[in-house]
């Protein structure tokens, strides 16, 4: 019988310091490809084995081989060019994508597979297949070709999708396809879903999208038609203020939820008890079998150490949960 109040994680995790040094070596030439993937395998070995050390339920593997989450398949599907680096938020930049062609393919679909692959074979717990979804890649690129966002976002669905195929056909139970700009224009949630049912089409696997800080208040209940099995919000960088939109409409039985309960934009470690806190007031609103627990989003922005004390609390609190109500 699986387990309620599963744990899991957004999708990256901090690059360790010999990931970083080996990165900028690589760009001065002084070491190969290959010298660069043995690290990224060395640094996807260490997430795994912390997850599994912490009792993590659904795994990740900490995107090593990627910078950003758009740029990383713009740099690697025809059609698009990067630009100068663009502020993303606080003081942090990317090479934000510039569609300037048709996109389309450099090969066959798999540029996420071999990661997944040389992660899943270091465990025997699930673990996530990690895409960018088409409605954000969209949204953070500049588009230089198509006539219109939706043209782009469609064409970009077709892509993801096969990308997501190519992962299930490799063996990936759970594939999470991000949409975190979903959430910051309300009005084009309809091609947000139009894209997504595109992209999940008989995909044979457990499907995931994650959406973070926007105007939840404004697409929500709407955001319930995305066609995923579940969605994966934050809500603890709004004090939990989510549970309360949530709380407006009933949450339907065919739909999981996972919910953030560290927030991954503060250095600040919160405590066991209010973690519980968030946990307890969400399984009042949430069936205990639909709900997971994870961070608000990806760990990257944070030291190792501090990712490290943020999900050793969430786990901690997640079993003190258990223990006072009785939940397996």
């Amino acid at each position: 019988m699986t387990r309620t109040l599963q744990t899991t994680s957004v999708g990256s995790f901090p690059k360790p310091p010999h990931l970083i040094r080996a990165r900028a070596r690589f760009r001065r030439n002084e070491i190969t490809a290959e010298e660069l993937r043995q690290a990224e395998r060395q640094a996807t070995l260490d997430v795994i084995r912390l997850q599994e050390e912490l009792g993590i339920d659904i795994l990740v593997h900490g995107e090593m081989e990627r910078g950003d989450m758009v740029a990383y398949f713009a740099e690697n599907w025809n059609g698009f060019a990067l630009s100068l680096p663009v502020r993303s938020y606080g003081n942090r930049y990317y090479h934000k994508p510039v569609v300037e062609g048709p996109i389309s393919f450099k090969g066959a679909p798999g540029l996420t597979v071999p990661a997944w692959q040389t992660a899943q074979a270091l465990t025997n717990k699930p673990l996530k297949g990690m895409l960018t979804g088409p409605y954000t890649i969209c949204d953070w690129s500049f588009n230089d070709y198509y006539p219109d966002r939706r043209s782009l976002v469609l064409e970009l669905a077709h892509m993801v999708h096969e990308e997501a195929m190519a992962l299930a056909q490799s063996g990936a139970t759970h594939i999470q396809i991000d949409e975190p700009a979903i959430s910051t224009r309300p009005r084009e949630l309809d091609l947000a879903i139009e894209a997504m049912a595109i992209v999940t089409r008989d995909l044979p696997a457990h499907t995931i999208s994650h959406i973070c800080y926007g105007d939840f208040e404004t697409i929500y209940p709407a955001l319930l038609d995305l066609p995923v099995d579940q969605l994966d919000l934050e809500a603890t960088n709004g004090h939990f203020h989510l549970l309360d939109v949530l709380a407006s409409t009933p949450w339907p039985s065919h739909k999981e939820l996972a919910l953030g309960v560290v927030d991954v934009h503060s250095h600040r470690m919160e405590s066991v008890d209010e973690v519980k806190a968030g946990i307890l007031r969400a399984l009042e609103i949430i069936p205990p079998q639909l709900l997971f627990i994870d961070p608000d989003c990806g760990l990257k922005t944070r030291t190792w150490d501090e990712a490290v004390g943020k999900l050793r609390v969430m786990t901690q609190a997640v079993q003190a949960v258990r223990d006072e109500t009785g939940l397996d």
